[in-house]
C-alpha cells in the first residue's frame, strides 16, 4: 500500500500561507534535500486553491512523469490539461491510487483536502516544515471541524537557519 504524506511548510502559528495566498515568508534553506523527497514521490494531491498558486509566473513545473490530482468542484477538466481534476469523493480517489503500484503520494496542500483525507483515512504521514516566522493570520494547517487525531512523533529535524522538521505517523484508526 503506498503512503499518502501531507507534507507542507507552515508558521509556528499554524498557517500554510497567508491571507492571500502568500508564500513569501517561506525560510529557505539549503540543507533541505528536496531532490531526496521529489525521488521518493510520483503522485500529488492538490486542493483547488494550492493548484491555482503553483500555477502563477515564476512558480517551477511539476517534475516529469508525475500524477498531478487537483481535487474541486469547480475546476472544468477540459481546462486543465496535464492533471488529473477530481470533482467527487476525495476518500475513494485516493484509497484507489495507494492500492495501486507506485512511490509515495504527496498530499501538497492545503487544509481542506488535508481535512477531507484525514476524515476518510487515508492519511499515513504528516510532514512540517516549521517555519520561523509568525503570521497572525492566513490559510490554516488544517481547516476547521477536522477530526481529533492524536499523532505519534517519528523524527526532528534541525537546520541551522532556525527551521525545523518534523514527522508524524497517523494511527490507522485516525480519528480518536
Amino acid at each position: 500500500m503506498r503512503e499518502v504524506i501531507y507534507r507542507v511548510a507552515a508558521t509556528i502559528d499554524g498557517y500554510i500561507a497567508g491571507p492571500h495566498g502568500e508564500l513569501d515568508w517561506i525560510v529557505h534553506d539549503p540543507a533541505v534535500d528536496f531532490a531526496k523527497v521529489y525521488e521518493s514521490v510520483d503522485t500529488v494531491l492538490l486542493g483547488r486553491r494550492t493548484y491555482e498558486l503553483t500555477r502563477q509566473p515564476g512558480a517551477p513545473p511539476w517534475p516529469q512523469g508525475w500524477q498531478v490530482y487537483v481535487f474541486s468542484r469547480t475546476l472544468p477538466p477540459q481546462d486543465h490539461p496535464g492533471v488529473t481534476v477530481v470533482r467527487a469523493d476525495a476518500g475513494a480517489r485516493v484509497a484507489a491510487l495507494r492500492a495501486a503500484p507506485g512511490r509515495e503520494i504527496w498530499l501538497f496542500g492545503g487544509g481542506s483536502l488535508f481535512r477531507s483525507l484525514l476524515e476518510a483515512k487515508q492519511v499515513d504521514l504528516v510532514e512540517v516544515l516549521v517555519m520561523p516566522v509568525l503570521l497572525g493570520g492566513g490559510i490554516p494547517l488544517l481547516e476547521a471541524r477536522a477530526p481529533l487525531t492524536r499523532l505519534t512523533l517519528e523524527h526532528v529535524q534541525k537546520y541551522a537557519s532556525g527551521l525545523v522538521g518534523l514527522r508524524y505517523r497517523v494511527p490507522v484508526a485516525a480519528a480518536v
